[in-house]
């Protein structure tokens, strides 16, 4: 069977987007993969964090990944800094990677800013860490969104130039999953940017935490046009809110654009987010209750997490050995 692999930062305040972008298909995924889904908590250290929230964080990850459904007993489900195999193959890739290629990393230069210089190490480099969590499984297969495709392509060419350096087929080219009408979800209050966790108005974003009440608020005070919604999906060209609002119903209820704009095409936003809201409170209330369950008994999802590492250690540790076999490492 193929492999899944794909991890989320432990940073909080899981959202809308967050569900649809990735976390609904994952749970869609375990049905036609081996899958495991990692807590990248080594990633999150990039930036500082402070240790309490990172636990916390991790945690409340890992909760809402099990609300949503992702089954620990089907699928492999961990933090990633219980298994030491995703740095010691991390160490190796630096050897092999280029500065050249981590130099066209869009995402280091959005975060580094203006300030390079100043920038840790680990930010500039956790790319070659990306690749070392998905090839330590040899996974055959990573669910991305359209900004994660430059990282994957990287994960390829690093793969491809170990093969090549020490003449083997060792490593498969990992292939990408673009999943869900709404693979890119867009902030409530601006169209054209993402929904994001560090927005500073929690009104851009539905949280996974979020009460019903909350959802309905921010959906009415979603930003709109005055037109009425149209009846065609190539009306939504040069209206990015209707058409972020558009998407999101449509990624809710498992429909295409088309169809929403069949159904709601004349319509006034008034009524259409009456429905939205009705739909996205159906879908996440559950998931919602759950989590706050699940993060009432911090022992059993930490219990969960130590079971999925023994689990993805059983998996990395032999290929890990191969590779180590491969560049000349003296057995222990």
């Amino acid at each position: 069977m193929n492999r899944i692999f794909s991890g989320i930062q432990p940073t909080g305040n899981l959202h809308l987007g967050n569900y649809l972008g990735a976390i609904r298909n994952w749970v869609r995924l375990q049905a036609d993969y081996e899958c495991i889904y990692c807590v990248v908590d080594l990633h999150a250290i990039t930036q500082q964090q402070d240790p309490d929230e990172l636990r916390a964080s991790t945690r409340e990850v890992a909760a809402s990944l099990l609300a949503a459904g992702i089954d620990a007993k089907e699928s492999i489900l961990f933090n990633q800094s219980l298994v030491p195999a995703h740095a010691e193959l991390a160490w190796i890739f630096n050897c092999v990677a280029r500065l050249g290629w981590l130099n066209r990393m869009t995402q280091f230069k959005e975060k580094a800013g203006k300030h390079r210089e100043n920038a840790l190490v680990g930010l500039y480099a956790y790319p070659v860490l990306m690749a070392a969590d998905i090839l330590v499984y040899k996974a055959t297969h990573v669910p991305v969104g359209d900004d994660q495709k430059q990282h994957l392509e990287l994960t390829r060419d690093i793969a491809q130039a170990f093969n090549s350096a020490y003449g083997v087929d060792f490593f498969p080219l990992t292939e990408p999953l673009i999943l869900g009408v709404a693979t890119r979800v867009m902030s409530l209050r601006d169209g054209t940017k993402k929904m994001s966790k560090s927005d500073a108005s929690d009104y851009s974003r539905i949280n996974l935490t979020d009460t019903p009440e909350a959802i309905a608020q921010k959906i009415r005070k979603a930003r709109t046009d005055p037109d009425p919604l149209p009846d065609t999906v190539e009306g939504l060209e040069g209206r990015p809110e209707a058409h972020n609002l558009v998407g999101i119903f449509a990624a809710l209820a498992d429909i295409s654009r088309a169809d929403v704009c069949q159904r709601f095409g004349g319509a006034q936003f008034s009524k259409f987010k009456e429905d939205l809201t009705a739909l996205a409170v159906d879908t996440l209330s559950p998931v919602t209750a759950e989590m706050r369950r699940l993060l009432d008994d911090p022992g059993h999802i930490d219990s969960v997490l130590r079971d999925g590492a023994e689990k993805a250690e059983a998996l990395a540790q032999p290929i890990l050995r191969d590779v180590k076999e491969i560049v000349g490492f003296l057995s222990p």
